[in-house]
């Protein structure tokens, strides 16, 4: 029997098997803009408001970032995949919900798209982002922040900002410059032009394209590679990563040391040497 908690810590026990099943009856309560499973070491997001093209409003927001906590605390979540819904995979901002009175797109920003960047990137497991089909905005921005995205071959991305007179945000104005260099990032978010899966895969702003038909097995192969590998070591990679946007080399250099320090203090490190010298396959705990 293994515990497990949803996002408002409502503890249920269960066997190994019924978790997925578990998630999903949360998620028809207190989760119902997402689905949320943990099985075999994944975390698994899907946004789900297909009928809205997965736009956000607030309470999808906040859905994701509890589900992102949740992964983040979980000890036996050792990657987390993200998904849509239907056929797409998030239009961005629900904009009948930014024009509501009262309510400020700051605060949208603020509250919304600040906190589920943060997250991403500070969340020391690998994230997987499999984008199925249009992401738009914040969407698209959303799935930029992922550490390994994934898409399907008929999937688009498009900064739509400029067209409704807004910037982009949700880190675009971060991210696509240090990806694809800054005159092609202009042109992206001034222009609004909406790109392929294969051309977001040229510019180096996803990993890899599959065939629609083929994505989730693909994303879901790469999450349980990854949820099989050392989850400290990945985890310090992905610090030394963020850390590389802003740190100068003399300081990059003194990091690596220092994170090589703890990588080489895990049981996972002591178990890959070992391994290696018995010549078998290592069997890591993330530990």
């Amino acid at each position: 029997m293994t515990f497990i908690t949803d996002s408002y810590h409502v503890g249920i026990l269960l066997p190994h098997c019924f978790y997925e099943v578990a998630y999903k009856a949360l998620s028809l309560g207190i989760m119902s803009s997402i689905l949320f499973s943990i099985e075999n070491g994944i975390g698994k997001i899907t946004l789900n408001r297909p009928d809205l093209l997965n736009s956000f409003n607030m309470a999808m927001a906040k859905e994701l970032q509890a589900a992102l906590d949740d992964c983040a605390s979980t000890a036996h979540v050792r990657s987390v995949l993200i998904t849509g819904e239907g056929r797409a995979f998030s239009a961005g901002q629900d904009l009948s919900a930014a024009i509501e009175p009262g309510v400020e797109i700051r605060e949208i920003v603020k509250e919304q798209y600040n906190p589920i960047i943060m997250k991403l990137r500070e969340i020391e497991k690998p994230v997987v982002c499999a984008v199925n089909g249009v992401a738009a905005g914040a969407g698209a921005n959303i799935a930029f922040a992922c550490d390994i995205v994934l898409a399907a071959s008929s999937a688009s991305f498009i900064q739509a900002f400029s067209k409704i007179g807004l910037i982009p945000d949700s880190a675009g104005t971060f991210f696509l410059p240090r990806l694809i260099g800054l005159q092609r990032a202009t042109a992206l978010m001034m222009l609004g032009d909406k790109i392929s899966a294969q051309q977001a895969m040229e510019y180096g702003l996803i990993y890899k394209v599959f065939p629609d038909d083929s994505l989730m097995a693909e994303a879901e192969k790469m999450a349980a590679l990854l949820a099989s590998m050392p989850t400290k070591g990945l985890g310090y990679t992905k610090r030394l990563l963020n850390a590389s946007l802003n740190n100068n080399l003399k300081e990059q250099l003194q990091m690596e040391e220092n994170m090589q320090d703890s990588a080489a203090k895990t049981y996972d490190h002591k178990e890959g040497v070992k391994a290696f010298l018995e010549k078998r396959k290592p069997v890591f705990k993330g530990e």
